[in-house]
């Protein structure tokens, strides 16, 4: 969360301003690093989410205008998503989601091929929106060709003379350059489409009801940008064996018959893709994680201005982690294209 603090009194106001006047109490909630957010209790029982977008790293207008978007076409179709109860910038009001839960990690196969279901749901939810093309909220969000070019800048700069440590790291990245340029190659060439995606596919943006529905939340970096990419971070977060800074490397493998489960739960709902799409879904999650992997390395080489850390060779940890799992992804490519193959039928 930020540094922010704010006062009863400044968030009475704000919350008036969009007409909640009988808060009992407003206080901190979840977990996440960016934004701002709130439970608010109210004395008729009505709860309410209140969130203050982190202007420093998202356009507000073009924030609010897609989370509007985007909220207002699922209800029309009368899907069950964030209700937005008030949105004056930088501040926005949601319905809280009353008996729904999320959980942090994905512990069992079952939990991934739900979250691949959910997201690939999401994303046909969203196939039909109306002109004009969604605001692309963080430009190049995914683009593994211009991550490597900030790369390739910070290794120049060196502003940490840290360089000359990570020689076997840069090496790895340009054993691997040109396969990185492949999807964005695709796109270019219109040989794989433009799609709404969500960009940020963890199992925690998945909300849960006892009947088995969900809600996919935090829509801050919807925006256009590849199914496969979303497949693909998928696979970096819900595969792996081990945490994003785990530092024995023995312990960090992509797990095969979680890959499954994320093949069958996204290819059951994901009915929209195309050959290359599904030919490339194995392909994504290697890179995706290696994209990951390339911007760890560069906030290292940068001194660290990106990412929160925790100790000076905290990325370069981060960074170690991404590239195993790459290699275990790698290892396994054939049984992982095989595995696309079977529920690609």
């Amino acid at each position: 969360m930020s540094n922010r603090v704010y006062t009863p009194v400044q968030l009475a106001e704000v919350l008036a301003s969009m007409g909640i006047k009988d808060q009992t109490s407003v206080e901190r909630y979840g977990s996440g690093h960016i934004n701002d957010t709130f439970k608010v209790e109210t004395k008729g029982g009505v709860r309410y989410i209140l969130q203050r977008v982190n202007t420093d790293i998202f356009p507000p207008e073009m924030l609010k205008e897609n989370v509007l978007r985007v909220t207002g076409h699922l209800a029309k179709k009368g899907i069950k998503s964030l209700e937005v109860k008030g949105y004056e910038n930088p501040w926005r009001l949601y319905s809280f989601l009353e008996g729904y839960t999320s959980v942090d990690l994905v512990t069992n196969p079952a939990q991934a091929e739900l979250v691949a279901g959910a997201f690939a749901k999401f994303q046909n939810d969203l196939a039909d929106l109306p002109a004009p093309r969604l605001g692309e909220i963080i430009p190049k969000f995914h683009n593994t060709v211009d991550r490597l070019r900030l790369l390739d800048e910070a290794a120049a700069a060196d502003v940490k003379g840290r360089k000359a440590l990570v020689k076997k790291e840069l090496d790895w990245v340009d054993a691997r350059r040109e396969e990185a340029a492949k999807i964005v190659t695709m796109m270019e060439k219109g040989e794989i489409p433009e799609r709404i995606t969500h960009n940020d596919t963890k199992i925690n943006n998945v909300m849960l009801a006892p009947d088995g529905t969900n809600v996919v939340i935090d829509l801050d970096t919807t925006m256009p940008g590849s199914a496969l990419y979303d497949f693909g971070d998928m696979v970096r977060t819900s595969s792996a064996a081990a945490a994003e800074d785990e530092k024995d490397l023995s312990k960090v493998y992509s797990k095969k018959e979680y890959f499954e489960a994320l093949v069958k739960g996204y290819l059951a709902q994901a009915k929209f893709l195309t050959e290359a799409e599904k030919a490339n879904l194995a392909f994504s999650g290697r890179l995706i994680t290696m994209t990951i992997g390339i911007r760890f390395l560069t906030d290292y080489l940068a001194g660290d201005t990106y990412f929160r850390t925790a100790y000076e060779d905290h990325n370069l940890v981060r960074c170690h982690t991404q590239f195993k799992m790459v290699e275990s992804m790698e290892a396994q490519a054939d049984e992982y294209e095989a595995i696309v193959r079977k529920y690609s039928i």
